[in-house]
């Protein structure tokens, strides 16, 4: 697909119209848009070197770092280009480099600590991966009374579940961020926003966890109870799944 750049014509278009022309048509319309020789993150990183290889790291750069983002490159990779480019271009360069970067790339930071609320993130979910459809977070946060921040990446739900108990027991789900789903077997699913409670009493099979197009992060309390368990059960198919919004 090609690349739609009218920098040229709006800032040079009556002063230097070929020039504007080259800019517009040649170097992004055809040039940039020729993805199967080059993807579009390849010549991002090709021409960040470039620029900082130059020393021009000036509006231009911005741009052209910003360009490289939206295709693609990471921070943690930027980062390591621009170590890399150091030892050939030179140490100050490579500095001027590094603070625009930095604050190109600084906004994934705060969208990465925003997520899980303001308890944060936690660790990966990796003990009861096995029981997830997709990527979770836990983060206890009491042991007398359990207390857990759970956080669901967007798709992500747990498998239909049962809390068992001899007496008591169950769970609450406080919501804390972003947009999720809670089901009882033979009930339509309920959509959950911040703010919303869910009591889910011992003995009812259920499932909960984020939206398609939302990050979800709920507390999850463990009611006392006697004998208490947690009996885990088939998956919630994509099929089921898909009919959400």
């Amino acid at each position: 697909m090609a690349v739609k750049q009218t920098a040229g014509r709006r800032d040079l278009g009556e002063f230097a119209p070929k020039f504007a022309e080259l800019n517009d048509d040649v170097l992004f319309g055809e040039v940039w848009s020729r993805e199967d020789k080059l993807s579009l993150r390849d010549r991002s990183l090709v021409t960040v070197v470039s620029l900082m290889s130059q020393g021009l790291v000036d509006s231009s750069f911005k741009y052209h770092l910003e360009s490289a983002k939206k295709n693609g490159i990471t921070k943690e990779e930027i980062a390591e280009i621009l170590t890399h480019a150091a030892f050939y271009a030179g140490w100050p360069k490579a500095w001027a480099a590094f603070r625009m970067a930095k604050d190109v790339w600084s906004d994934e930071d705060a969208t990465n600590n925003a997520k899980g609320g303001m308890f944060g993130l936690g660790d990966p979910n990796d003990a009861y991966a096995q029981y997830f459809v997709g990527q979770s977070y836990l983060k206890m946060l009491t042991s007398k009374l359990p207390v857990a921040n759970v956080t669901f990446e967007p798709g992500c739900r747990n498998n239909w579940h049962i809390h068992q108990a001899q007496k008591g027991g169950g769970q609450i789900l406080l919501c804390m961020e972003g947009r999720g789903w809670y089901q009882e077997w033979g009930k339509e699913a309920q959509e959950l926003h911040p703010g919303d409670v869910v009591e889910i009493p011992a003995g009812v099979k259920h499932w909960h966890g984020a939206a398609k197009d939302s990050w979800f992060s709920h507390l999850a309390i463990e009611v006392p109870g006697e004998n208490t368990s947690n009996e885990w059960l088939e998956m919630v198919s994509d099929e089921e799944y898909d009919k959400l919004k």
